[in-house]
Parts: C-alpha cells; sequence; structure tokens
C-alpha cells in the first residue's frame, strides 16, 4: 500500500515537473497570441461587418501584445534568457506581471471594439485591419528585415 501511494506521488511530481516546464517563465509572448493569416482587400471586402471586427481584434491583441517588447524581440517564444537578460525572480515577475496585465488590458479593450466599432463604416475597419496587417509585417520583419 504505501509503495503505491509512493509510486502515485513520484508520478505527480513528475508529471507536475513537465507541465511547469512546458509553460516557460521568462517568455515574452508566444505564437497563440499572433495572427495566421494577412488577407486583401478582396477578400476584406466579401466578409460581413462581424467578421471583420474578430479580424481587427485578432491584429489589435498581436499589436497590443508584441509592441511593448520589439526592442528586446520581435519572435514568439523569446525568453528573457534568449536575449541575455538574468532570469532572477524580480525579472520574471516583471515579464509575468506585464503579460497579466496586458492580458486583462486587453478585455476592456475588445469590450470597448465590440461594442464602438460596428458603428464605424465597413470601409474604414478594412482599411484599419490592412493598416495593422502592415504593421504587424513590419514588426515581424525587425530591424535587419528578416521574419
Amino acid at each position: 500500500m504505501k509503495k503505491t501511494i509512493l509510486t502515485i506521488a513520484v508520478f505527480l511530481v513528475l508529471i507536475s515537473s513537465l507541465n511547469a516546464q512546458a509553460r516557460r517563465k521568462g517568455v515574452l509572448f508566444d505564437n497563440s497570441k499572433l495572427i495566421t493569416r494577412f488577407h486583401t482587400i478582396d477578400e476584406l471586402q466579401d466578409l460581413n461587418k462581424g467578421e471583420l471586427i474578430e479580424l481587427y481584434l485578432e491584429r489589435t491583441r498581436e499589436i497590443f501584445v508584441v509592441l511593448p517588447y520589439l526592442s528586446l524581440s520581435n519572435r514568439p517564444g523569446t525568453s528573457l534568457s534568449d536575449i541575455g537578460i538574468k532570469e532572477d525572480s524580480d525579472n520574471l515577475k516583471v515579464v509575468e506581471k506585464n503579460n497579466e496585465i496586458a492580458d486583462r488590458a486587453f478585455e476592456y479593450t475588445t469590450n470597448t471594439i465590440k461594442e464602438l466599432v460596428p458603428y464605424s463604416d465597413t470601409d474604414k475597419i478594412i482599411w484599419s485591419i490592412l493598416y495593422f496587417e502592415e504593421m504587424i509585417k513590419k514588426m515581424r520583419l525587425g530591424k535587419d528585415g528578416n521574419i
């Protein structure tokens, strides 16, 4: 009985250790917050306003998440140690706190967009999406022009 309990305890510790490693600490931002596709004006003109607003939100989120870290890295999954910053508790707290606050702030931004942007002209939403996508392309290229 004791052996079974000990085996289960060791198993749980290993699982939690692997899970903790999967969520890398000190990562500035990850792929889950980035858009996966860019659009042409013709594609956007074929969408309804609700679909356009969702695209608008996705692009706003990427800019919102990446922009504060742009001088450090434009690559998702970059950790503090990858860019030569010591991953001590103070620096990890700064990154975690910023990411937490950004997530919370983006919730408010989402609410604002969902409430107000539907009043915009469809052409202006399309223009904004295309503008955001150009910004995102430039952010991803970085200073050396490579993605």
